[in-house]
């Protein structure tokens, strides 16, 4: 324990240079979540955590520390790879290391990178001049790609000043130990003065900033005139005279990697991704998520992955039962080179006929996703052009489900199901309960219940590819989209859906893949007919027609798609008994601030961050609070001199200030039950303290020459003299403390 104290010590301005390093590395991989995988921004971010940590905490030789950071972050990347099944490990030891090492590619690099920087940052910038060289390249570069991109990187940039701040003060802090050993020995003694100021200068920077007005461009940058000029538009929502608007779709629709946050805007692209084969349209599974996040779905599938080929009969982990299915046979051929993570099919595939191009990676069987995972080839990623799988649809008895109770379809005690299929956030909002709860209250079964949920969500909310976030107040997707933006797309309704339906203890899960698209138009046909012939069985399916929709479990009858969004159409569970408006009756609203505005941030897989103005005149008013107490107290004694001084209707002389200071430590003793009998001069008492506390004695006749000096001497006080003052009662405090800790 005494070395690694030793070692902290020797160290504490290199690890406060790397923490503050890392807290700007944050930053990057914050808006590297815009273009990065997922598995590529956890393994940068636990290398970076990774170094600091180990930079900080162990007191060895920094050889043996890159040794254990290297092997580290060999492991991390391993590990990272696995949980997102970048690749499958199989066979003997030697074939598993091969494997290894040949899906490192491009991950190594990026890992290898940050590794790097975070041991050289820290040794390059070491003086004032880089710090702020450094820190205001990374604002700049930051400002430069909010300026120029859809994405509000208010948020990267705040944190990043914070952080310069920080390492400013910390460096000025090692400089001046350099410079004035015996001075920062001094320091030393009172941490707590040092932290207090430090803060009170943050508090001050923080609160001018977050304070500061509003205020419209003057002059037109060039950039802004130059594209203004030649008629171009802009993606971060400002005009050619810099005019801030309201934020437009900051992204195109297509099918996410990543579902973190939900929300924002889209624009439809509508260039073509497969075309399928099929008897009977559908819609075009991909895969399913299950944990909710509050602001999207935060898993990334399932587990029990097997590897398969074609050929493979496919088994879920939730077969139904009860009830009948259909076999359907489609033929998936892809319009573009994208990578898929997944191979499409409607609702469960069963089999793999066909598929080509089988060595640009390998197939995966999420058996308790229902998800068929493609595994590419790292080095040569490639999808398969063209594959054949089969399908069983189920056909739901809707009379016959409709009777089921809770108890016939889920057991008496428990869920026969993945307790994380009712999986809600701790701090989900209460009303969102309440709503669910209020809609389906004449129902009586499950599958009555989601049928109200359906056509509540279809009916009373508009479908619209960009949403007025300008009323989101809540933290909550769902929430928000319920009580306050009430307008979206398929996310927003289908999170609404699985989760509403998890509040009435149904289990429910996420589900993302594209609608049906386009049947094609045989051209033979076409002439013939003058344009009316009938449609083929080929379905075209573009980007635009990415979706998401729910999926609900019924205890035998397995997992049941449920469309919630508006103008989309899906043939199962279609309730023509609830189809009219469904009425509930008002809900109370939770209170909200009255005057709150929001400053949401929109990255391409729609991202939110927004503080309302309630918030922060509270957060100002708290640190306004803070400061002003500290300097109560840290200016307590002059105030008092002021107080007095007024009271008395004259500036106090240094002999006044000697007898207000000798009330206050009088005031201390007595505090502390060492108290002063009514007839006794204070001589009188100082010397019967002495005898009874010999400790306190320096301290005592100290002061009370000051006293009888300041009281009885033609001599005046010097200010000098009286200042000791200060001093000896500080003193004094000590003995009295350590006598009582003797005591105790």
């Amino acid at each position: 324990m005494k070395t690694w104290f030793s070692y902290f010590r020797n160290s504490l301005f290199y690890s406060l240079s790397i923490f503050w390093i890392w807290i700007m590395g944050l930053q990057w991989i914050s808006f590297m979540d815009f273009t990065w995988y997922e598995e590529t921004k956890a393994i940068a971010l636990f290398v970076i955590t990774l170094v600091t940590v180990c930079e900080i905490v162990l007191p060895i030789k920094r050889v043996y520390r890159m040794i254990l950071e290297g092997a580290a972050v060999f492991y991390i990347i391993y590990r990272e790879l696995l949980n997102y099944w970048v690749y499958t490990p199989s066979g003997a030891m030697a074939n598993r290391i091969q494997q290894y090492i040949e899906n490192l590619s491009p991950y190594i690099w990026i890992a290898l990178g940050a590794w790097f920087l975070m041991l050289i940052s820290p040794l390059l910038v070491s003086t004032k001049r880089r710090i702020l060289l450094f820190s205001g390249m990374n604002v700049i570069a930051f400002c430069i790609f909010d300026s120029f991109t859809p994405i509000d990187l208010w948020r990267e940039v705040a944190w990043t000043v914070f952080a310069a701040l920080g390492w400013l003060v910390s460096e000025h802090l090692r400089r001046f130990q350099s410079r004035f050993p015996a001075g920062w020995r001094r320091l030393r003694k009172y941490p707590l003065k040092i932290l207090i100021h430090a803060a009170v200068l943050f508090t001050v920077i923080f609160v001018a900033g977050v304070n500061m007005p509003t205020v419209s461009p003057v002059l037109t940058d060039p950039y802004t005139a130059w594209v203004g000029g030649s008629g171009g538009t802009f993606s971060n929502g400002a005009d050619v005279s810099g005019e801030l608007k309201s934020a437009k779709p900051a992204s195109t629709s297509g099918y996410s990697r990543n579902d973190n946050h939900l929300g924002a805007g889209f624009d439809f692209d509508y260039s073509p991704v497969m075309s399928v084969k099929s008897d009977q349209r559908s819609y075009w599974r991909g895969e399913s998520r299950k944990v909710y996040s509050g602001s999207g779905w935060s898993d990334s599938g399932g587990g029990d992955l097997k590897e398969v080929d074609a050929g493979s009969v496919l088994h879920s982990s939730d077969p139904p039962a009860a009830g009948g299915s259909e076999t359907l046979e489609q033929t998936v051929t892809m319009l573009n080179d994208n990578v898929y993570p997944v191979l499409f099919g409607a609702f469960h595939v069963t089999e793999i006929k066909e598929i080509d191009n089988a060595e640009g990676g390998s197939l995966l069987w999420d058996q308790s996703q229902s998800a068929l995972r493609w595994n590419a080839d790292p080095k040569h990623p490639q999808y398969p052009k063209t594959y054949t799988v089969v399908s069983e649809l189920p056909v739901i008895p809707e009379d016959e489900i409709r009777g089921k109770t809770f108890k016939d379809l889920y057991g008496k005690g428990k869920h026969d199901v993945d307790e994380e299929y009712l999986q809600i956030p701790k701090d989900f909002p209460e009303r969102t309960r309440k709503l669910a709860e209020q809609v389906t209250s004449t129902a009586k079964t499950p599958y009555e219940k989601i049928g109200l949920l359906q056509n509540y969500l279809i009916n009373n909310f508009k479908y619209t590819n960009s949403p007025d976030l300008s009323k989101k107040n809540s933290s909550d997707f769902v929430d928000s989209f319920l009580f306050e933006v009430k307008e979206g797309y398929c996310d927003y309704f289908s999170t609404s859906m699985v989760m509403m339906a998890r509040s009435l203890n149904i289990p429910a899960r996420w589900v993302k893949g594209y609608a049906p698209g386009q049947q094609q138009m045989e051209p033979d046909a076409m002439q013939q007919l003058g344009g009316n012939a009938p449609d083929s069985d080929t379905y075209t399916i573009t980007n635009a027609d990415a979706h998401s929709w729910a999926e609900v479990y019924f205890g035998q009858y397995g997992w049941v798609p449920v469309e919630a969004t508006p103008g989309f159409n899906m043939p199962l569970l279609t309730h023509q008994g609830d189809s009219e408006p469904v009425t509930v009756p008002e809900v109370e609203e939770e209170p909200q601030p009255e005057e709150q505005t929001k400053s949401p941030v929109m990255d391409a897989g729609s991202k939110e961050f927004s503080l309302s103005r309630a918030a922060m005149g509270w957060i100002t008013a708290l640190c306004v609070t803070a400061l002003a107490a500290y300097a109560l107290w840290y200016y307590r004694i002059p105030l008092r001199f002021l107080l007095v001084g007024v009271r008395k209707g004259q500036k106090l002389t240094a002999d006044q200030k000697v007898i207000v200071m000798t009330e206050r430590w009088l005031r201390v003793m007595k505090r502390k039950r060492i108290y002063r009998s009514p007839h006794e001069t204070l001589r009188e008492s100082v010397g019967r303290w002495n005898r009874e506390r010999p400790a306190l004695a320096p301290s005592l006749n100290a002061l009370l020459m000051l006293f009888e000096k300041a009281r009885y001497s033609p001599a005046s006080i010097s200010e000098a003299e009286w200042r000791t003052v200060y001093a000896h009662s500080r003193e004094l405090r000590a003995a009295l403390k350590h006598g009582d800790d003797q005591a105790a």
